[in-house]
């Protein structure tokens, strides 16, 4: 895989992460109560495909690091390291809530009963997070893969997650903004990243065709 081609994989990656992320969001805010069924459902399998895209991200951006600066590889070896611990800390959530949902007999909601997820979506998932955009941040900066602002954006995410860490603390009311599953800790969150997401994917992808190696003009007798 060339440089061109990791780009736009991981360009692509990140639009469909973020595509998915932003459907999944808005489904928590629908129903006041316990939600049905089906819409839990729904929301965990389009959070599920997010999570499948945002591996795919992180071993594309893995390569694409590799490919633009050897020296920076190990930078691209912990993002992917980083992301995938991440998703699959959130794919085990998911699952806890799944299995909640299957097996309950009445309407309940999973943000709130499943306790085994509090800091598995928060606190866990929070922390995770950040160091997968600390080192994402890191390494379009180092390797220069695209302008300055992509970078910063990056870290400046990474300090909010890092912000809601201590939210294990607050209660496990979800209507509260900063409780261990709060709707700022968790839904949020997951909004804020679906929109970098889909900003860094465009970028991404929009850079490859600048990377293209650009065919010699035929030579006229």
């Amino acid at each position: 895989m060339n440089e061109t081609t990791a780009r736009r994989l991981t360009g692509l990656a990140g639009i469909a992460t973020a595509a998915a992320f932003m459907v999944e969001v808005p489904l928590y805010f629908v129903y006041s109560g316990p939600p049905p069924d089906a819409n839990v459902l729904a929301r965990l399998l389009i959070g599920v495909i997010a999570l499948a895209c945002l591996i795919v991200f992180v071993t594309a951006f893995r390569e694409l690091v590799k490919r633009a600066r050897a020296a920076c590889e190990w930078v691209g070896t912990m993002a992917f390291a980083t992301g995938l611990v991440y998703a699959t800390v959130t794919l085990v959530s998911s699952g806890l809530e799944a299995g909640a949902v299957i097996a309950a007999d009445h309407p309940i909601d999973p943000t709130v009963t499943v306790s085994g997820t509090y800091i598995l979506y928060g606190s866990i998932g929070r922390l995770m997070l950040a160091l997968f955009l600390a080192t994402v941040g890191y390494g379009i900066s180092r390797a220069e893969l695209l302008p300055p602002w992509t970078g910063r954006s990056a870290f400046a995410l990474a300090g909010v997650n890092l912000a809601f860490v201590p939210s294990l603390f607050f209660g496990n009311d979800p209507a509260h903004f900063y409780a261990a599953n709060g709707w700022g800790t968790t839904a949020l969150m997951g909004a804020v990243l679906g929109y970098w997401m889909l900003t860094l994917g465009i970028s991404l992808y929009r850079s490859a065709a600048r990377r293209a190696p650009v065919a010699s003009p035929a030579l006229h007798r």
